[in-house]
């Protein structure tokens, strides 16, 4: 049975710990932004031993690459991107400390795995709704990579950021438990 939650970044393990699939979450805080120009960033950094830009241990990286914000608006349209373009990076950042990822579309069995073992989670925004979504969006900052440009790496302040929980910690899969559920009726 889902359920509703709020939360505030960062999140804990027990957070997500306690998120199951189809859990609507309301998510108050700071998100990341970062796609997969930024990720590769992000991945030859570790590779190399070197710091990060940005801190992950406990964050959210929405997959997102803006529209230019309209006068007196934080961002502009804030749909999500799909995911699975992260896939080969997500593993080694949630073993760094990230908790959560927001994004459209499934996630490979490397990733799912790094959730289970590491303790994150994979929320779904609802692709189409770019406009919508970024009406939750308070104060938006690049924080690195401005050379990217809608891919930089930014802080998002949000208020009541709607998603929904399609992988949990245990490794169960929204979609997979959808298609399931409607090929019995």
């Amino acid at each position: 049975m889902s359920k509703q939650i709020r939360l505030t970044t960062p999140l804990s393990t027990e957070d997500v710990e306690n998120l199951n699939i189809g859990d609507k979450v309301l998510l108050n805080g700071v998100l990341l932004t970062g796609r997969d120009a930024a990720h590769k960033r992000l991945s030859e950094l570790i590779e190399e031993g070197k710091g990060l830009p940005i801190d992950i241990k406990g964050q959210v990286i929405y997959y997102v690459g803006p529209t230019p914000a309209k006068p007196g608006k934080p961002i502009g349209s804030a749909g999500p991107t799909t995911s699975y373009r992260m896939d080969l990076y997500s593993p080694k950042l949630i073993e760094l400390g990230l908790k959560g990822m927001i994004g459209k579309g499934n996630r490979s069995e490397t990733v799912i795995e790094a959730m289970k073992r590491f303790k994150a989670v994979y929320l779904g925004a609802t692709g189409g709704a770019g406009a919508l979504i970024a009406k939750r969006i308070k104060k938006a900052e690049i924080v690195a990579y401005a050379d990217l440009g809608p891919e930089a790496i930014r802080i998002l302040e949000v208020e009541d950021f709607p998603v929904i929980v399609v992988n949990d910690t245990k490794g169960n899969d929204l979609y997979k438990e959808g298609i399931k559920r409607y090929a019995k009726e």
